[in-house]
């Protein structure tokens, strides 16, 4: 599954704003990268879609991994989980962009290693809410 339309973050200039300008919260196998949005920084198309509370991409490098299947399938396993902790931001916060780079070596390591530590970073920004323990 890809990031639906509205969620997504494209272009180079504005990656390159939240290389110089984000919030960086790290981890053992990613980073996680987030601002506030500045809608003046999307093309014109993207202007006219309807605002959605987040936007964001995942970053894979050839550092990562040498072949594309691999990243493919890296960010394919990131997109969905993605998507589940925007819909779990905290109600009537500002627009936001998110951008996730994995590090080298990540692509060794599980799947629910990955997920868990993106999961882990979003609480760390205070961006989601850790899960009630019963």
């Amino acid at each position: 599954m890809v990031l639906p339309r509205e969620h997504r973050l494209r272009g180079r200039f504005l990656f390159d704003r939240l290389y110089q300008k984000s919030r960086r919260f790290h981890g053992d196998w990613m980073v996680l990268r987030t601002m506030a949005a500045e809608p003046a920084l999307l093309g014109p198309d993207l202007q006219r879609q309807p605002t959605s509370p987040y936007r964001c991409a995942v970053v894979v490098s050839n550092k990562v991994s040498k072949k594309s299947v691999r990243r493919n399938a890296l960010r394919r396993l990131l997109h969905p989980h993605l998507v589940r902790c925007g819909a779990q931001l905290k109600p009537g916060a500002p627009p936001l962009w998110v951008l996730l780079s994995l590090k080298p070596g990540s692509a060794e390591v599980a799947a629910a290693v990955l997920l868990e530590e993106c999961s882990q970073l979003f609480e760390k920004a205070g961006l989601t809410h850790a899960p009630s323990q019963a």
